[in-house]
């Protein structure tokens, strides 16, 4: 199968879903939404109301945040892969559990491996901690990591902003190098005579 297949068989396989108890209280299973191929990779925590209404993730007022970032940077969602680490809403909009994480994480990994990004970016906790248990995502955002040879940055989720005006500063920063990180990890025309993505000073 190629990318494309892939990603359509994965969300065919979310759409009916029973691993956890959230397939229970959902109207609409959100698997993700982005070309195969993307070079970004965003991956936020899991489905809201209109999400779950709609079965597209970051439809709402979250949503509209991204798509103003990803406009500050030239790009539309359309351009980008755009998923969760959960596919069904948690009841309440609650925070996922560990279970329920569990239960899609295959599902997340043969995104990732269907699409091949050149940059994954974890929007909030929840995802950035599938890539960095132990850290704080106010330690860490916005700085580039290779994690099992892949370029990931931690950003705080847009909705974040929404509740706390002071951090749209930070996050607009940390989109801002986006690009310029695209461009680092993009395989270079001659690979055998460039440096490893490992040995890049990202930080």
């Amino acid at each position: 199968m190629n990318g494309e297949a892939d990603l359509h068989a994965v969300a065919a396989e979310v759409r009916v879903c029973k691993a956890c108890k959230l397939h229970a209280s959902r109207k609409n299973a959100v698997p993700g939404e982005g070309p195969a191929g993307s070079e970004l990779m965003f991956i936020g925590e899991g489905p809201g109301f209109h999400e779950n209404e709609q079965g597209r993730p970051f439809v709402g007022a979250a949503g509209k945040y991204l798509e103003e970032l990803l406009g500050s940077i030239g790009l539309s969602r359309e351009q980008v892969f755009i998923g969760n680490v959960v596919k069904c809403r948690p009841p309440g909009n609650r925070d996922p559990l560990p279970e329920e994480i569990q239960a899609c994480a295959a599902y997340l990994e043969r995104q990732v491996q269907a699409i091949q990004p050149g940059v994954v970016v974890t929007l909030g906790r929840f995802s950035m901690a599938r890539f960095f248990p132990t850290a704080r995502i106010s330690d860490i955002h916005g700085q580039a990591r290779m994690v099992n040879g892949r370029l990931v940055v931690a950003m705080y989720h847009p909705a974040a902003a929404l509740h706390q005006p002071s951090l749209r500063r930070e996050i607009e920063a940390d989109f801002a190098r986006l690009p310029e990180l695209v461009h680092r990890a993009a395989p270079p025309p001659d690979s055998e005579a460039a440096a490893p993505p490992q040995q890049l000073n990202l930080f």
